[in-house]
Formats: structure tokens, C-alpha cells, sequence
């Protein structure tokens, strides 16, 4: 509902746009998705059973938690603590005092590391992106995967102890990438990133003039019939989604990635208008 202010607040009666809204952000915000078929398995009708935890863990970090279990752990009430014998506390000193051990070695043991530092450069505009920064993940096989962003220059930087690095960047408007690189002595490399067209139009459709999106509604208007037959194919053999007009003239007006791979699958014309028509998304 903060990204998308004209969804309804009762996801029940979500559809069409507002269904490929929600799995497109939970993409972007997760890198991971649900299908169609699981939404309206647990979203559209009462149900007892919960989702597998791969989608469980989705929706937690959806909601800002590491997984499910993070989720749980901070939305169950604490169970009581029970009380510690003198033995056990023995043993919790005992270990307490092993770890400590431990991470001294670890963390006061000198040990050489690399410094890689890179810049991010629009390849169209031959300049550094600054907004939106550039989200980017450390993949280094021997480190555990980091989420870090670019600075307000456009810029990050990495130290390891390996002689590589290796990161996956994402951005709304450019195309995401994986780069690998062993250390060198240059102070900072220039990566140029390429832009991503569909994300710019929906951009030019969100930010920019709309007289060409106004003139192809009224198009729309004019050829559907006002009380046109028009139904969605859901995936899997759940059923058919019935359409009003205006519903299907926002779902065709509405750069969603749903648009782009809508086909059509059977249309009736009467007077030269649609009064009825089937299609089907591979979404």
C-alpha cells in the first residue's frame, strides 16, 4: 500500500493489475516470486493449510525480517526463562570464556585483505548514477552473501582478504549484472551499466506527458463494447477472472510486466465493436 496507493486495502478482492503489482514488488524487494496460482490458492479463499516455507520465508523478508523464522521469533510472546543451576553456569562461563578466545585470535590476528572500489556509470549518459543509488551483493564464496548500496557519489567499495570479488547489482532503471574481478592496484574502475528500457518507460508513464496514454484509452473505449464479454484464462486450470471494460482498459494502459506478455486468445466483433474477448497471461 506505500507503493501502490489505489490497491484496496482488502487483498481479497485484489485481481488483474493489482495482483501483478504485488508479485512484481515482491520481486523486486525478494528476488524471489509466488505464482498465480498460489495467490489465489491463499489470498482468495479461506484456507486452513499454510503456504510451503520457501514462500513463507518470502513474505517475512517481504516484510523486513531474515525468514520465517526471524518473523516468528519477533512476533511470539518470549517463553519464560527458567532459572540456571550452579553447574550450568559453570558451563556458560566456561564457554563464554572459549568464544571469547576465540574471536580474539579471529579478530585481532592480522591478516592481509584487498580493497576494491568501483563507480557505477550510466552507459547512455556517460555519468555517475547517484539516484537511485545502486543496490549490490557480495557473492564471494567464502564470505556469506552482503547487501550493500552505492554512496551519494555513486560509488562502493569492498575489503576482503581473497584477491577477487564478485557482486550482483540491481537498480529500477538499469539492467542487473554480475561482475567479477581480481585485485589489481588501480585506485577505482569505472563500470558502465546498461539502462533498462521497459523500467524507463514506465517511468516516462509515471513522471512524464500522458497525452499519448489518454489518446489510447479513448481508442480503447471505442472499439470494446460497453457491456463486452471479457474474461482472463488463469493459469493451471484454477478458472476463468471476469473483466469489466474499464478493468481491462487500465490492465492494457498500465506498463505492468503482466502487459507485456498478454495474448489474446479469442475476440467476437458486432458492429464493429468487441463484445467478447479471451486472453491469457504467461505471467
Amino acid at each position: 500500500m506505500e507503493r501502490h496507493t489505489t490497491a484496496n486495502h482488502d487483498i481479497s478482492t485484489w485481481k488483474g493489475t493489482e495482483i501483478s503489482l504485488f508479485r512484481e514488488d515482491l520481486l523486486f524487494k525478494t528476488k524471489g516470486s509466488i505464482s498465480e496460482k498460489s495467490f489465489y490458492s491463499y489470498f482468495k479463499k479461506d484456507s486452513n493449510k499454510l503456504p510451503r516455507i520457501d514462500v513463507l520465508h518470502l513474505f517475512a523478508q517481504y516484510c523486513g525480517y531474515q525468514n520465517w523464522n526471524d518473523f516468528l521469533s519477533n512476533n511470539r510472546p518470549a517463553p519464560q526463562q527458567k532459572q540456571l543451576n550452579y553447574k550450568k553456569w559453570l558451563f556458560l562461563l566456561g564457554s563464554t570464556g572459549a568464544i571469547l578466545g576465540t574471536l580474539w585470535v579471529f579478530f585481532f590476528t592480522p591478516t592481509p585483505s584487498n580493497t576494491f572500489s568501483f563507480c557505477f556509470i550510466d552507459q547512455d549518459r556517460e555519468e555517475r548514477i547517484i539516484n537511485p543509488p545502486i543496490s549490490i551483493k557480495v557473492l564471494n564464496s567464502k564470505e556469506s552473501p552482503f547487501d550493500i548500496k552505492s554512496d551519494s557519489t555513486g560509488c562502493f567499495s569492498w575489503t576482503t582478504k581473497d584477491d577477487f570479488v564478485r557482486f550482483s547489482i540491481t537498480s529500477p532503471y538499469y539492467k542487473d549484472d554480475t561482475i567479477y574481478r581480481s585485485y589489481t592496484k588501480h585506485q577505482q574502475e569505472q563500470i558502465q551499466v546498461k539502462t533498462d528500457d521497459y523500467a524507463l518507460m514506465l517511468h516516462y508513464y509515471v513522471n512524464g506527458k500522458i497525452e499519448d496514454w489518454k489518446k489510447r484509452r479513448k481508442e480503447l473505449h471505442k472499439i470494446l463494447a460497453d457491456e463486452a464479454t471479457i474474461f482472463k484464462i488463469l493459469p493451471h486450470g484454477v478458472g476463468v477472472e471476469m473483466f469489466s471494460k474499464d478493468d481491462f482498459i487500465n490492465t492494457l494502459t498500465t506498463p505492468t510486466q503482466e502487459l507485456k506478455n498478454i495474448r489474446i486468445i479469442d475476440s467476437k466483433r458486432v458492429n464493429g465493436k468487441i463484445v467478447m474477448l479471451k486472453f491469457k497471461s504467461s505471467l
